[in-house]
């Protein structure tokens, strides 16, 4: 009865109109920008500030909400409440919103209006639990667009350069939350961003970044592995620095965190079966049971030997072989590309960055020592048939392919470490390789580098030309 009533006593955001007066307004804060100052021009000297939310009071009605006031006002006003929150609005004044201009920066609503705070007479309150219907809750969970209206993540890479500058809706899942890091701008303007990694079934990772401080608070409480996200009007651009496309959140983007949508459940559900897999995986690369080389003969090109793994197909014993091959993508020496990371000493698993954490010990704290640095990079495999992409080059193996330890390697100047790379992009490597057929990887191979070394080249001759050759 309680939320019946009080319910009863609110303005739905559908029956919004000019000059309504003494309004109440209930609603889930969707969406919401950080506060933001401005010369005011009426008084030369002076700023006057500004933050604008989104709220939802059905699945198909949410508006706008904009507040300008005084920095102490609109400040105070901004922290009072978050997006996820249920608010309850008073005395706001409605007007009826400019589209093509407003839309521009603010996200797309399906309204004519947009609510405007007066620091004078309106209010917001955060609604205590028992004046929120489970109705009101259930829309945190709704996406703003049609459930279908997205790319995935393979659309995103496939398309490249045509989506550069585009705005669009993704789906995907959280594979990191990277820690915030603050900086400042020449003009002395403080700022922050947080690259947040998602993946879907079939790209196993996707830079998003957030910039502003609302964006990421919202990121940190998502759970790497777990949550599915539908965000709606990002900014897709092509990073010349990474040469991959990225995503960006900006004023308009709305982002709902698990979304209850047939597409969603779908993407959530792969995640939840293969979570196992993937710790599984990603540890068995690193702590690898030791192979003993000589028992792997079978010699192949890139080409035969995508049709072994294919011929493999449905079962789940890893195909070994040896390659003479260029390793053609080596980005030791490009300062964007991540090549060593932090691993639990314990169980081999990479540590989570923003909580400095294994993800696998902690739920046995005792279990989680330490962590050491590890090498961890993709590199791709070259030869006259083909290329194998973004095979796993990790840990001893990479120490010992490379011919220095991680501490070494972290003292080399840039120009060190390009004359390292360019001594295996110009030389044919025997390389033994495990590969498995996996959804997720890309080119669906994934294929782990169990040695490398220069070939010996009449060794490789011999063996390219037929012998021994599966």
């Amino acid at each position: 009865m309680a939320n019946s009533f009080a319910l009863w006593t609110f303005t739905a955001l559908s029956d919004l109109r000019p000059n309504m007066a003494n309004l109440k307004i209930i609603g889930m804060v969707i969406g919401k920008t950080d506060v933001k100052g401005f010369p005011d021009r009426k008084n030369i000297g002076s700023e006057r500030y500004t933050f604008n939310f989104t709220i939802r009071d059905s699945p198909n009605h949410f508006v706008n909400v904009s507040s300008w006031g005084s920095e102490d006002y609109i400040r105070s006003l901004s922290d009072s409440f978050r997006v996820g929150e249920c608010v309850r609005i008073e005395n706001p004044l409605i007007q009826r919103k400019e589209i093509e201009r407003e839309e521009k920066f603010s996200p797309a609503t399906p309204s004519n209006f947009k609510l405007l705070l007066s620091e004078n007479h309106s209010m917001v309150k955060v609604c205590s639990s028992y004046e929120v219907d489970t109705k009101l809750l259930s829309l945190m969970h709704l996406p703003v667009k049609e459930s279908r209206d997205y790319y995935s993540l393979a659309d995103i890479v496939a398309n490249g350069h045509s989506l550069d500058g585009r705005i669009i809706n993704v789906l995907a899942a959280v594979r990191s939350v990277g820690e915030p890091k603050h900086f400042t701008t020449s003009d002395r303007r403080k700022g922050q961003r947080c690259e947040v990694k998602l993946f879907d079934e079939i790209e196993s990772s996707f830079t998003m970044t957030c910039w502003d401080n609302e964006s990421i608070l919202l990121a940190q409480r998502w759970i790497p592995q777990e949550t599915v996200i539908f965000a709606s009007d990002v900014r897709i651009n092509f990073n010349k620095f990474q040469n991959c496309m990225t995503a960006t959140v900006i004023s308009k983007t709305i982002i709902t965190t698990n979304p209850e949508t047939p597409e969603a459940n779908i993407l959530l559900n792969y995640i939840r079966e293969n979570k196992e897999t993937n710790v599984d995986d990603e540890i068995d690369n690193y702590m690898k049971e030791s192979i003993n080389l000589n028992t792997i003969v079978n010699v192949y090109t890139v080409e035969k030997l995508k049709l072994k793994a294919l011929k493999n197909e449905g079962k789940t014993d890893p195909v070994y072989g040896i390659l003479y091959a260029y390793i053609s993508t080596l980005n030791i020496d490009d300062e964007t590309t991540k090549v060593v990371r932090n691993r639990c000493s314990s169980c081999g698993y990479i540590v989570n960055e923003a909580s400095n954490t294994c993800t696998i010990c902690n739920k046995n704290a005792p279990r989680f020592k330490s962590a050491s640095l590890s090498f961890d990079m993709l590199v791709d495999l070259t030869d006259h048939t083909g290329t194998l992409h973004s095979c796993s080059l990790t840990g001893s193996v990479a120490e010992k392919t490379l011919g220095y330890t991680v501490n070494e390697f972290l003292a080399m100047t840039s120009e060190q470490k390009t004359t390292l790379k360019w001594q295996f992009l110009l030389e044919r490597s025997k390389i033994y390789l495990k590969l498995i057929l996996s959804h997720r990887a890309r080119g669906g191979l994934k294929v782990s580098i169990l040695s490398c070394k220069l070939a010996d080249p009449t060794e490789a001759c011999r063996n390219l030309s037929g012998q021994r050759h599966f």
